[in-house]
């Protein structure tokens, strides 16, 4: 990275100007506009995901625009939107009223008043960050634009998947990459947890018509019932994938078996622990076991090659663990060559 290239804190405002990827364009010039979203409010375990688009976009000046896969679609123009200075200041404000509910909860406490209190909070300030997401995300998509959110814990993309259910009249299917399968009702008080981003999208008004889970490793017997309850769910847990790898089943064989579960128009959410630790190791809620970057990459081909088109997606959790920038250069870089190769494939299908 050069030497004047600035450093990024997402609690003040960032000049939009700055691009992403190194790109010199603005977002009336580019095909991909990227909404930012800092928000960490309900995290459970690790800290730093409100971190995650920055660190991205610091790591994002190293990639090289030429990818052999998808060829030169950064012509297109990709630009990140500016960091909402206000967002940053409601996620330090109520991420510790989360964490105060959470060591109440913690210490078995008896003071329902408060805890319920706390609770209201929270799950208001949460209500209103969706509500901020979504706002942002119609914007980008009725002005013509092609979407990619950046977070941010995986609570994020609500109100981005019920913008895009907005323009595609609930016509599509999430591609739902994650350790975990967020089916849980409720998280800790929270509704709007990170552990609930997928029951909130397939209990809401503007749900897709299907969700196809991949490499789900870390589950509840709630979700894996809610999972098996619903005929427009689909999971490929992470423990049946390698099964079928040691039994000598090919990716190719099984990335076709994931895609034919999909409908035509693809929304890929993806949660960066649904790699293997070793790829982002200060995820907030790292899990062993999981998906290898060629894996992935190999994945996004076969839904565009089956003829699919990707019409959104987010990219979450990537995380600095509470370190510094410096520290988890290797998040941001791989969270950065993952946003560009999800950039890249949502152009051509859009070509």
């Amino acid at each position: 990275m050069a030497e004047n290239t600035p450093k990024f804190d997402p609690t003040t405002t960032i000049s939009a100007e700055f691009g992403i990827f190194g790109i010199p364009l603005k977002e009336e010039e580019s095909r991909v506009v990227l909404v930012p979203v800092p928000w960490e409010v309900t995290t459970s375990y690790g800290e730093g995901a409100s971190r995650g688009p920055a660190i991205i976009r610091q790591a994002s000046e190293q990639v090289d625009l030429f990818d052999i896969e998808v060829g030169k679609s950064y012509e297109a123009g990709y630009f990140m939107r500016e960091f909402p200075e206000n967002l940053c200041a409601m996620n330090d404000k109520f991420k510790a009223v989360a964490q105060e509910l959470i060591e109440m909860r913690t210490n078995l406490s008896d003071d329902e008043k408060k805890m319920n209190s706390l609770a209201t909070q929270v799950n208001e300030a949460c209500d209103h960050m969706s509500q901020w997401v979504y706002d942002q995300c119609s914007d980008v998509l009725n002005k013509g634009k092609l979407l990619g959110l950046v977070g941010g814990d995986h609570s994020t993309p609500l109100g981005a998947i019920r913008a895009v259910s907005d323009k595609f009249k609930g016509d599509f299917g999430v591609l739902h990459i994650d350790a975990h399968a967020d089916l849980r009702k409720a998280y800790q008080g929270f509704t709007q947890s990170h552990a609930s981003i997928m029951y909130n999208v397939m209990t809401d008004a503007k749900k897709p018509q299907k969700l196809v889970q991949v490499g789900i490793r870390d589950f509840c017997e709630e979700e894996y019932d809610f999972s098996n309850s619903r005929d427009d769910i689909k999971t490929f847990y992470d423990l049946e994938l390698k099964r079928r790898l040691h039994k000598g089943h090919t990716w190719e064989t099984i990335c076709k078996d994931i895609v034919k579960e999909l409908p035509q128009n693809v929304y890929i959410s993806f949660d960066i622990d649904g790699l293997d630790p070793a790829f982002c190791p200060h995820t907030g809620t790292p899990v062993p076991g999981g998906l290898s970057v060629d894996q992935v990459f190999f994945l996004f081909r076969e839904v565009y090659d089956s003829g699919r088109k990707i019409i959104a997606f987010d990219l979450n959790e990537v995380s600095t663990g509470g370190l510094s920038d410096s520290e988890v250069e290797w998040d941001g870089n791989v969270g950065a060559r993952i946003l560009y190769k999800m950039c890249g494939w949502l152009v051509k299908s859009h070509a």
